[in-house]
């Protein structure tokens, strides 16, 4: 749920409170859960429509947004840091690809290289580029699933703890 809400709110916040808010509304409406689809899917789907609803609220408070974009932007030591080890590791999963899949993403992802002038560069013909692409992209993507699901809106339990605890207070269950 967490990193759903972390994909449509892109704020740390914001996500706790959705969370809160659509674990009480299931509760709240549990009754209604009619077993057409699987209980995360139905939660899923109630994290998401509060996610809109906070998205919709904030995109109204233009000068809140214009703020929050200015802070993402602003050339801080923790973001180029942050820049720098998402580098790193791009690197190495690029550099773990098989060469003649890595020469092909560089030449058309990193160098912008059309897929004829990649062709003509390694003497193969314009589909094998193509083909070549897509599995290093497929490569690429499989070898940073582990470290996307690691670290990428992670949710620690000290985060989960808090969120329950807020949840059953409200409830009355606490």
């Amino acid at each position: 749920m967490y990193r759903i809400g972390m994909s449509v709110l892109d704020n740390e916040a914001e996500t706790e409170d959705a969370m809160q808010t659509a674990y009480i509304n299931a509760y709240e409406h549990l009754t209604g859960f009619e077993n057409r689809s699987s209980l995360g899917t139905w939660l899923t789907r109630i994290m998401l429509n509060q996610c809109y609803e906070q998205k919709r609220k904030l995109q109204q408070a233009v000068s809140h947004l214009k703020e929050i974009d200015n802070t993402v932007n602003m050339k801080t030591p923790a973001n180029e840091l942050t820049n720098k080890e998402l580098g790193y590791v791009l690197e190495r999963a690029i550099a773990q690809l098989p060469e003649k899949y890595r020469l092909v993403f560089i030449m058309r992802e990193v160098e912008d290289m059309s897929v004829r002038e990649t062709s003509t560069a390694l003497n193969i013909e314009e589909p094998n580029v193509k083909v070549r692409l897509n599995r290093a992209k497929t490569m690429l993507r499989e070898n940073l699933n582990g470290y996307i699901k690691d670290w990428v809106y992670n949710f620690h339990l000290n985060r989960c703890d808090r969120i329950v605890n807020n949840v059953m207070q409200h409830l009355g269950i606490l």
